[in-house]
C-alpha cells in the first residue's frame, strides 16, 4: 500500500495495481457453450515455462504464453476477437468503483485470540498460571458431550478467496498499464487479483 493526497489535502490509503495489457484468448457462445464469457491471459512467460497443451491454446489465440488465465462472464464477448489486446482504458474509468478478488495471506495455524478475536481466560487466578490465550469452556456437560460444528476454534487461518466491493478508482496511468485504488486489497505484495469492474 501507499497513500496519495487528494484536492482537499487529506492523505488517503491506496493501493498500487499493474492490470494489463490483456490478451483474449478464448470466448465463449451461447449457442457454442451455452454461456457468454471472455477468458483473459496476463503476464507473459517464455514457452520453455508453458505447457504443451497451453502453448496450443496460446498459438490459437495468436499469442505468446501467459502465466495467468481468467475467464469473465460478459455481454459484449461478441465483439472481441482471439488475440485482442484490453488495455486499461477500456474497462475502467476515473472516479468508478471497483472489485478486487484475491487470495488472503496465509497465517498458519492460530489460536482463538488471533483468529476470532477472543479475549483469553483473564487473569493469574483462581488456581491458574498459564491459561492467559487460551479459549476457555467449549461446550456443555453430559448433554449432547459434543462440540457442536462451527464453534470458533484454533485452527489454519487465511490463504483463502477473499472479495473486496467497491473500492473507488483514484487514478489510472494508462501509459503504465497502473490503477490506484483507495483501500487494501487482498493478498501479498507481487501476488495476483482479479478486477471486475
Amino acid at each position: 500500500m501507499t497513500s496519495v493526497f487528494g484536492a482537499d489535502g487529506k492523505n488517503i490509503p491506496c493501493t498500487v495495481i499493474e492490470a494489463g495489457p490483456c490478451v483474449v484468448t478464448q470466448v465463449r457462445t451461447v449457442e457454442k457453450d451455452g454461456y457468454a464469457a471472455v477468458q483473459l491471459a496476463y503476464d507473459e512467460i517464455t514457452e520453455k515455462h508453458a505447457s504443451a497443451p497451453l502453448k496450443g491454446h496460446f498459438e490459437k489465440a495468436g499469442t505468446t504464453p501467459r502465466r495467468k488465465l481468467v475467464e469473465f462472464p460478459t455481454n459484449f464477448a461478441a465483439e472481441l476477437k482471439l488475440g485482442d489486446t484490453v488495455v486499461l482504458g477500456d474497462v475502467f474509468a476515473e472516479g468508478g468503483l471497483v472489485n478486487v478478488v484475491g487470495t488472503s495471506k496465509g497465517k498458519g495455524f492460530q489460536g482463538v485470540v488471533k483468529r476470532h478475536g477472543f479475549a483469553g481466560v483473564g487473569g493469574q487466578t483462581h488456581g491458574q498460571h498459564n491459561r492467559l490465550r487460551h479459549p476457555g469452556s467449549m461446550g456443555a456437560s453430559s448433554w449432547p458431550s459434543r462440540v457442536f460444528p462451527g464453534m470458533r476454534m484454533a485452527g489454519h487461518m487465511g490463504n483463502e478467496r477473499v472479495k473486496v466491493f467497491n473500492l473507488p478508482i483514484l487514478k489510472l496511468i494508462p501509459e503504465n498499464n497502473l490503477i490506484v485504488v483507495k483501500g487494501s486489497v487482498p493478498g501479498a505484495k507481487g501476488s495476483y487479483v482479479i478486477l471486475e469492474g
